[in-house]
């Protein structure tokens, strides 16, 4: 909670006495107070065990707890032992917030997490106007907030952003105009949907993607990759299957069909083109873009909108096939690790939701087999060469150590393994897939840590970022970098598949016709509003 904006928040949420989204005001305040009792009441609690280096004749009972931050917090050792451990799919059914649990981080974020994410450099620049460590959060945790289907983000607050037709780039000066254009068809959208309530929505949370921004070109350039490939290897001896997840309101879809059916018709009669779609809403919404028009409707016979998720996966697909997977690593859930500063052992992030909807963290020592996983992949994958959240020299952390109050564990590390989880179902169930993905390989404002994510909610149309993942489900998008040198060594090990990593402008400047989105000034918004970004492709099977 360190932005200045948070104050004037505060200010603003108790103002609207009268306003219809008095209770949504409300809920958003009540969980920005609860990061900040996070903030206060960080602490771990150091547990006995005798894994490398551990000496546990040393250790005292007085030693068990350590406070990490703060001087005064509260013990909630016994709730922390008292309390159920619950899971993401346990939580699928329930109408309300959980309370009185603990759960993974890896489930906290996936119950908040959004279907998927847009592929812009921050998300919150838009609307434009020029027995364990006491400190749990986990992946649980973040699929909690995102993906659960009564009170996610995605599921009941996220809205995404359609310019109406596409922009005229070569009438355009230069870049600032093309950032007033998209600002002012924000408000007018905006403006819309509150036309269309008894009030404005001050909670609403917005968000494009450049599939919609960049209609069709960014979605014809995707085509053009499948289609050249396509053709090199597989054409006519099989069909063109494509699957896409994470397909927001079916843009890409549209777009990519409209391209192949206008180019190479001979390619057009081979297409299959399959949606895995978590959200029902979402699900509907691409159903309609297919039925919206005569010309639309065309694609009717060749699209399968798969209302499930592709973690639910079961049935084996041995076709050569695509696979499309744009922006929906950031919004993976990640487990949260942190290290020992005297033995490097690692441990894993835990959540402890109370009866008053507090959260605080615990960590233990002992992993679940999903992080041990990941972290045993990571290091055979990468030969041992990736970064940590600790120094290397034991000199130096010995000395930090000595500091009053100095913390006992390193700083937090997010580790990806939702995403290796994926990579083991497109391994046992696709085969034959070539994958095509894309998303941010850093980020600013995010929180602090090793690969921690960006934390932020949108309030009176701007986005207020934040510095805990612990926040208050379904207001809250949690946004996670990619390490791409990471990713794609574990892509390799567990698939078998080799791939090549391009900057988005390289994979834009291949694909795209850039010359459609270049301004007079000469700049290029496709190219250039994505220097954050990378794109992975499979490129043999």
């Amino acid at each position: 909670m360190d932005s200045p904006i948070v104050t004037q928040l505060f200010r603003q949420l108790f103002r609207h006495r009268g306003c219809n989204s008095q209770r949504n005001l409300v809920a958003l305040s009540s969980c920005i107070q609860h990061g900040r009792r996070v903030q206060q009441q960080k602490r771990s609690m150091a547990m006995r065990h005798t894994t490398r280096g551990a000496k546990p004749s040393q250790r005292t009972n007085e030693s068990d707890w350590q406070q990490r931050t703060e001087l005064f917090s509260h013990d909630m050792t016994e709730e922390y032992k008292a309390f159920p451990t619950v899971t993401a799919n346990e939580l699928r059914t329930r109408t309300e917030r959980p309370r009185r649990v603990k759960m993974l981080m890896r489930d906290f974020v996936e119950g908040w997490f959004p279907l998927c994410s847009p592929l812009f450099l921050p998300r919150m620049h838009l609307p434009v106007h020029a027995g364990g460590f006491e400190q749990r959060a986990n992946a649980a945790d973040d699929a909690d907030s995102l993906y659960n289907p009564h009170y996610g983000y995605f599921s009941k607050q996220a809205v995404i952003f359609t310019p109406g037709k596409p922009f005229d780039f070569p009438a355009l000066r230069d870049e600032p105009e093309f950032y007033a254009e998209l600002g002012q068809r924000y408000t007018e959208f905006e403006d819309e949907l509150d036309s269309k309530l008894p009030a404005p929505n001050d909670t609403r949370q917005l968000w494009h993607t450049p599939t919609e921004m960049f209609r069709p070109y960014y979605g014809e350039a995707i085509a053009r990759y499948l289609m050249s490939n396509y053709i090199m290897t597989s054409y006519p001896y099989h069909d063109l299957i494509i699957y896409e997840m994470g397909a927001g309101r079916g843009t890409l879809m549209m777009n990519i069909l409209d391209y192949i059916r206008s180019v190479e018709p001979s390619v057009y009669d081979r297409v299959k083109y399959k949606i895995i779609e978590i959200s029902p809403a979402l699900a509907t919404i691409q159903n309609s873009q297919l039925l919206a028009t005569a010309a639309s409707r065309g694609h009717s016979d060749k699209v399968e909108i798969i209302n499930r998720s592709v973690f639910d996966w079961e049935e084996r697909v041995p076709s050569p096939c695509f696979f499309i997977a744009l922006e929906v690593f950031d919004n993976f859930a990640h487990d949260v690790i942190r290290y020992d500063l005297n033995t490097e052992e690692p441990m894993q992030g835990m959540v402890l939701i109370t009866e008053n909807n507090d959260f605080y963290e615990f960590y233990e020592p002992v992993l679940d087999p999903l992080a041990a996983r990941f972290l045993r992949v990571r290091h055979a994958a990468t030969g041992g060469r990736y970064p940590v959240p600790y120094s290397n020299s034991k000199l130096i952390r010995k000395l930090k150590q000595q500091i009053p109050f100095a913390p006992n564990l390193s700083d937090p590390e997010y580790i990806p393994t939702r995403c290796m989880q994926f990579f083991d179902i497109l391994e046992k169930y696709f085969p034959a897939h070539r994958l095509v993905t894309s998303d941010f390989h850093t980020l600013p404002d995010a929180i602090k840590g090793l690969n921690s994510p960006v934390v932020q909610t949108r309030y009176e149309r701007r986005m207020v970022p934040v510095s805990t993942p612990l926040v208050h489900q379904g207001y809250f998008d949690i946004l996670f970098p990619t390490d791409f040198r990471i990713i794609e060594a574990m892509y390799g090990v567990i698939t078998g598949k080799l791939t090549r990593v391009f900057s988005h402008e390289d994979f834009m400047r291949s694909w795209a016709y850039v010359e459609d989105t270049e301004v007079q000034s000469g700049e290029n918004p496709l190219l250039s509003w994505y220097k954050n970004a990378s794109v992975m492709v499979t490129v043999s099977n």
